[in-house]
């Protein structure tokens, strides 16, 4: 019987997606806590195709509704042996353990994964950089030519892989899979330069998103050159975009070693504009972890903590 309930769920969602020109497969799940469905090279009328991984728990059923959570940089999140450092987030092992022990609603997660010589430009907030003036944008394209970006202005892609997300993978999940739609069950997550893309989602789709976790967020941009006006350019645009804090959630965190180093005299600034828009202990945290680096083994060791702020029972 639980056999033909898999099949019965995966054939539904094949129809659907070759209907509309996406392929899902279930890929080898013995080494997952629970089940991955993916959609290779998920085609988008707004960005290059990439894969799509759609998890869901063991005991998935469709008599009931599921939060749905947004990740970013899919490939790390659940098998190591195919990432480029061999770390992963683990995600299925930790949502299964904060499930069992019911401190979270249940959830699918939603893994969409990067291709990573467009990484930068799909990730990187455009609004933010068109708030600066000729010179400040000319600096800051000059400068990331000399750190080996290869990128300029016109390459910023952010706000259509936000419509990917929003207007095509959004309204596959909700079709396909037993969830809320809601704003209020909906979140979006990611770390370093998926942090500043989780921030971005949040603000331009309020209305979408009520949650965002925002891992080691990378605020320089690019990596530190003198007169970096990236970080501020975020700051002003958060000033004038953050969601209403009375129904949003903001997670933000960074460590203290390699990479996150650089994020201590940053984060600071961001806490205060939190403070002006009216955020609270209720509905934002930002917390310093001494001595993490910037990894997913980092993230992993740590991941508990944004799920049970977003997802937790009390919510």
């Amino acid at each position: 019987m639980k056999k033909f309930l898999i099949y019965f769920l995966f054939m539904n969602i094949l129809s659907f997606a070759q209907s509309n020109n996406q392929m899902v497969e279930l890929i080898d799940n013995s080494k997952f806590e629970g089940k991955i469905y993916r959609i290779e090279n998920f085609s988008s009328k707004y960005i290059n195709p990439r894969n799509v991984d759609i998890w869901v728990p063991t005991n998935y059923s469709k008599d009931k509704k599921y939060s749905v959570l947004y990740m970013h940089d899919g490939q790390m999140l659940f098998d190591a042996t195919i990432t480029w450092n061999k770390q992963e987030w683990m995600v299925d092992d930790v949502l299964v353990k904060l499930t069992s022990e019911n401190k979270i609603n249940e959830v699918i997660v939603v893994a969409i994964w990067n291709i990573p010589t467009i990484r930068h430009a799909d990730f990187f907030p455009k609004k933010p950089l068109l708030q600066l003036n000729q010179a400040e944008q000319k600096l800051i394209f000059e400068e990331a030519h000399k750190l080996n970006y290869p990128i300029n202005l016109e390459d910023i892609n952010s706000d259509n892989y936000l419509k990917f997300i929003v207007e095509e993978v959004k309204p596959f999940v909700d079709s396909n899979f037993s969830v809320f739609t809601d704003a209020d069950h909906t979140a979006i997550m990611g770390s370093s330069m998926g942090g500043l893309i989780s921030m971005y989602a949040i603000c331009e789709y309020p209305k979408v998103f009520s949650k965002a976790a925002c891992l080691s967020t990378h605020w320089l941009g690019f990596r530190e050159f003198d007169n970096n006006p990236i970080p501020e350019s975020f700051f002003k645009y958060m000033s004038k975009n953050l969601p209403d804090p009375k129904n949003h959630k903001i997670y933000f965190d960074y460590g203290t070693e390699t990479l996150d180093e650089m994020y201590e005299t940053l984060q600071p600034q961001v806490d205060a504009i939190m403070i002006s828009k009216g955020f609270d202990n209720s509905n934002w945290i930002t917390k310093k972890f001494e001595g993490a680096d910037h990894s997913e083994k980092a993230w992993n060791s740590r991941f508990t903590i944004p799920m049970e702020f977003l997802l937790g029972k009390q919510n």
